[in-house]
């Protein structure tokens, strides 16, 4: 118990305060890598767990280090067991991936006799991973509606539904449109954010009754698509 609460086995001593402040600047730094790629995704597909895994590695990655603390034989170990468990598994999810990294890394602070940094380490992830849940970090929500629409009339008369649009919508975003040569009208398909989610209904009731729209069609949009 005294060298499970008080220290590790190795070459040199391990300063805990500077575990500590190595976790917490690696959270910090994962946290605003993914606010900025928040900010900045500008693509169709947006997966909320890859969002939470950009936190999540620096702060593994870190405690990998203390773990191996310069040994060269615990680094070629984790190394083969990052490569077994690559080699054996194909995992589709991120935060799956970060899940199995962080086991690994307990297990070879264990192993290794690192019992302080293993404790440390695993109240840490712990605590992260349950933070990021609670406040489910990475989740967006840019738009309430996806809109698609035939529209019969030439596209200079698209000023009557853009109008419509803009009385219900606080943000319109044009994800498609498709105009064939030499045909009248064409199929479109907007995002929205409404100024009020409840009247949905009146906005695609405006929109059917207007003269050159042929078929109105909607989908909720509350989680962001992950392709």
């Amino acid at each position: 118990m005294n060298a499970l609460l008080t220290g590790d086995i190795g070459a040199a001593p391990t300063s805990f305060p500077l575990v500590g402040l190595s976790l917490l600047l690696a959270f910090l730094c994962g946290q605003l890598s993914a606010w900025i790629y928040i900010w900045t995704h500008t693509g169709i597909s947006y997966s909320r767990s890859f969002v939470v895994s950009l936190v999540v590695l620096p702060v593994l990655v870190a405690l990998v280090l203390c773990v191996m603390s310069n040994n060269i034989f615990t680094a070629f170990g984790l190394i083969a067991i990052f490569a077994v468990v690559r080699f054996r598994n194909v995992l589709r999810d991120t935060l799956d991936t970060c899940y199995i990294l962080s086991t690994i890394i307990l297990g070879a602070a264990c192993g290794t006799q690192k019992f302080s940094s293993a404790v440390i380490g695993l109240l840490a992830l712990s605590a992260l991973f349950l933070f990021l849940w609670i406040t489910a970090s990475g989740s967006r929500h840019r738009f309430d509606l996806i809109l698609n629409l035939k529209w019969a009339r030439p596209a200079s008369e698209l000023g009557v539904v853009d109008h419509a649009l803009e009385r219900h919508c606080l943000r319109v975003h044009i994800a498609n449109q498709h105009f064939a040569q030499g045909v009248e009208g064409g199929d479109l398909s907007y995002r929205l954010l409404l100024r009020d989610p409840r009247r949905a209904s009146e906005l695609l009731n405006e929109l059917a009754s207007v003269p050159g729209v042929e078929r109105v069609s909607s989908v909720q949009a509350a989680d962001e698509s992950e392709i």
